[in-house]
């Protein structure tokens, strides 16, 4: 590996450092359900997210919820010695991926059938520390 390269990998490899990923597959809800959910905790602190994941009424909300408490523990035993509590963390990136889908048939009139499709999603979050937390740090 050239030494451009290598220095670029390095820098990639210690920004990683902070942030934390968690990945779910094959959630049995649709996308846009989902993406909606995912929307009301974008960019929000992970106790704020959590609190609203947790009293929403929506369907999405509850594997979102462990998703977050599962990004949260990895970026607890990522950086060892740190609670996230006393740590300000952000829902850094949240992206939801439409996954494959059950086909299914629907009875229609005149003895047709319609096509049904059940979505299923992949939901991808990555917790990280708020910017300026990261700022007084590198000061």
């Amino acid at each position: 590996m050239g030494q451009r390269k290598k220095l670029a990998a390095d820098a990639r490899k210690e920004a990683r450092k902070t942030v934390a990923l968690a990945s779910l597959k094959d959630v049995p809800t649709s996308p846009r359900k989902m993406r909606q959910s995912a929307d009301t905790i974008r960019g929000l602190d992970v106790e704020k997210a959590l609190g609203i994941l947790q009293y929403s009424t929506r369907h999405a909300s509850q594997p979102l919820f462990k998703l977050l408490r599962s990004a949260i523990a990895n970026w607890e035993a990522k950086n060892e010695g740190q609670k996230a509590g006393d740590t300000k963390l952000v829902v850094k990136t949240i992206q939801v991926d439409e996954s494959t889908s059950l086909k299914r048939m629907l009875p229609a009139p005149q003895g047709r059938a319609y096509r049904m499709r059940k979505r299923s999603n992949h939901v991808t979050i990555i917790v990280d520390k708020a910017p300026q937390e990261v700022a007084e740090n590198k000061a």
